[in-house]
């Protein structure tokens, strides 16, 4: 896409792509740098600027990758063979992720030695490396991205929110357990909301092994319905680089369909129409939202493709009915 076409194609800063997809931004700076999943324009100002299409690719690969792909693996596929890759089609699809052990690195002086010396049961769990300071673990993370990074922090405070959630991003783990002794309330709700699980020191290597294997299985078996209270938008059903489905009836169709309806015995269609309407008139008002608020663009691109399928389903509804029920319609609107 060049700057010309963005004059007519929304387009998204990565704040808002990241809150649209759930993939934080680090994270999607990495992808961009390392596997070029997608390839963002430039503003005069520099600012990353992604298109409808390029929300549609990361939000398929962030499934994806959730579900146990390698996003190497993932990160060339068209938005095609994304799509039939999610949908099942894709009969090259790997083991799903909680058939095999959970892959871990682990950062910390203490956690590591602990690591070394114990003599622990490491069923469903594979080490890929012990690492006692952050630079070593980044510098030692290979193309075989872990499952989910072990971290120990013995203090955290706000300033280190950003530093762990960097971590996260560059290894390429979808999640991280972070083992703490002291930290506030604030900061911990911080780094869950970055999908940081938190646990609080001490706690035996059974049971941290329990819970990297909980965790691993827990985001590669996660329900629709888990996901998307956990990611907001992020994760629903609704594609924004598909194009918008058109109105399949105008205001002069909708109308006509009401008038006829008090000489049907089925109030149906009047109370179809009535929705569809309301559909209609909010998906219009959530496009204009879209447009004149950029700070909640993500929201309001999401709620207009949300309507619009809406509004199209409760279409095919009343259509079925009118055509039961033998009602006259005016001619389609131009």
């Amino acid at each position: 896409m060049t700057e010309k076409d963005t004059q007519h194609s929304p387009t998204y800063r990565i704040g808002t792509v990241s809150r649209l997809t759930g993939v934080p931004a680090d994270t999607l700076r990495v992808w961009e740098r390392r596997y070029n999943v997608v390839t963002p324009i430039r503003s005069e100002a520099g600012t990353r600027l992604y298109a409808a299409e390029d929300v549609g690719r990361l939000t398929l690969i962030k499934r994806l990758v959730e579900r146990g792909d390698a996003i190497s693996s993932v990160a060339s596929l068209s938005l095609a063979q994304l799509r039939e890759r999610v949908s099942g089609a894709d009969l090259s699809t790997p083991e799903p992720a909680w058939e095999r052990p959970c892959k871990i690195a682990v950062m910390g002086a203490g956690l590591a030695g602990r690591l070394r010396g114990g003599d622990l049961d490491l069923a469903g769990v594979e080490i890929l490396g012990l690492f006692e300071r952050p630079e070593a673990l980044l510098a030692g993370i290979s193309v075989d991205a872990p499952d989910l990074l072990l971290l120990e922090y013995p203090t955290v405070h706000a300033d280190q929110v950003r530093e762990i959630g960097h971590l996260l991003a560059q290894s390429g783990a979808t999640r991280a357990l972070l083992v703490y002794h002291f930290a506030s309330r604030g900061t911990l709700d911080r780094l869950e909301a970055r999908h940081i699980t938190t646990k609080r020191a001490p706690l035996e290597l059974a049971e941290l092994r329990r819970w990297c294997i909980a965790l691993h299985q827990g985001q590669a078996g996660q329900s629709g319905s888990a996901q998307r209270r956990a990611d907001g938008t992020a994760g629903l059903d609704v594609d924004l680089s598909q194009p918008i489905p058109a109105r399949r009836f105008g205001d002069a169709q909708l109308a006509c369909i009401a008038m006829a309806s008090p000489t049907v015995r089925c109030e149906c269609p009047h109370h179809l129409v009535d929705l569809v309407s309301a559909l209609s008139a909010f998906e219009a008002y959530s496009e204009e939202c879209e447009v004149r608020h950029a700070d909640d663009a993500a929201l309001h691109a999401y709620l207009h493709a949300a309507t619009a399928y809406a509004r199209a389903t409760m279409e095919d509804a009343l259509a079925k009915v009118v055509a039961a029920e033998g009602i006259e319609t005016a001619p389609p609107a131009e």
